[in-house]
């Protein structure tokens, strides 16, 4: 009986060593398994895997690899240009809003960075695709006819590139880019003047018109402002401003369609019942037919 009880307590204490060490064993694994293989890597080795991989166009893994190394490393050179690549790994990826919101966090930090030209014009860039990037490649949407709120603030960051810093590498595009983006404003205001026009509002027409052209002057859009104050005043009655409005067409743009009565030719409504036709505006198309002729 005793030698029984003796055994039963040796297989007892062999057991739970055997428990032990299998838990041991169990912990050490989980904890190889969870480390994080970058850890301790100094930062210089850390920076070039970053970049190698964004260099092969691996754009989540490099903005990882990036975070990363800011968090081991979270002060120095290499840091603060992580930081740059970060934003613009969110910007190659489409990440558009958490580029901009990457780089107003490096503008706040750093706003004296001798690169702080190059991140307003990212940022630039992330708010010109701000939001309508998919949907206008998918189905071909109208720019001026979206929200123009990151438009607009595209155009800001734009203006001060070229503003605060004109002989940066950037100014020369940036300008470029406001000059498009001027048209997409002017554009919008066309539209609503369009708007008013086929609904027979000639004053509100004639209103958006002046502004369009006080406001975007030799814009792509202006004979078309012309053509709008030529059509409301003759509507209006008013025929010494209609016959001012043509004869600065005549003289500037003699192939405006509206000096034929072919402006402006309006899209035909049943399109609206198809969602993968895409926009298309009246400012626009007729226009385009008559460029492609030339």
């Amino acid at each position: 009986m005793i030698r029984r009880s003796a055994t039963m307590s040796a297989t007892f204490r062999l057991f739970a060593l055997l428990l032990v060490v299998a838990l041991f064993a169990t912990g050490c694994h989980r904890g190889a398994k969870d480390k994080n293989p970058d850890e301790g890597v100094p930062v210089e080795q850390l920076y070039n895997k970053a970049h190698g991989l964004a260099k092969k166009g691996n754009w989540a893994g490099a903005e990882g690899s990036f975070k990363r190394l800011i968090a081991q490393y979270p002060y120095g050179p290499y840091t603060e240009q992580a930081m740059i690549e970060i934003a613009y790994a969110q910007y190659k990826a489409g990440k558009h809003d958490d580029a901009v919101s990457s780089i107003d966090r490096f503008i706040r930090t750093y706003p004296t960075h001798r690169n702080i030209a190059y991140l307003y014009y990212l940022r630039g860039l992330s708010n010109s695709n701000r939001d309508t990037i998919f949907l206008r490649r998918v189905w071909s949407l109208d720019p001026s006819r979206r929200d123009l709120s990151t438009p607009l603030q595209a155009y800001n960051d734009f203006n001060t590139v070229a503003d605060r810093y004109p002989n940066s590498r950037y100014a020369a595009d940036a300008r470029a880019r406001m000059i498009v983006l001027r048209d997409v404003f002017a554009q919008h205001e066309l539209d609503n003047a369009l708007y008013y026009m086929r609904r027979g509002a000639w004053v509100s027409a004639a209103g958006r018109a002046n502004y369009l052209l006080e406001t975007y002057p030799q814009s792509a859009f202006q004979y078309d402002a012309i053509a709008v104050l030529g059509e409301a005043y003759t509507q209006l009655g008013n025929k010494p401003l209609a016959d001012d409005a043509r004869r600065v067409l005549e003289l500037n743009d003699p192939q405006h369609p509206w000096l034929e009565g072919k402006w402006p030719k309006y899209p035909w409504a049943i399109r609206k019942l198809n969602p993968f036709a895409g926009e298309k505006s009246a400012a626009t198309g007729q226009r385009n037919a008559i460029m492609d002729k030339k």
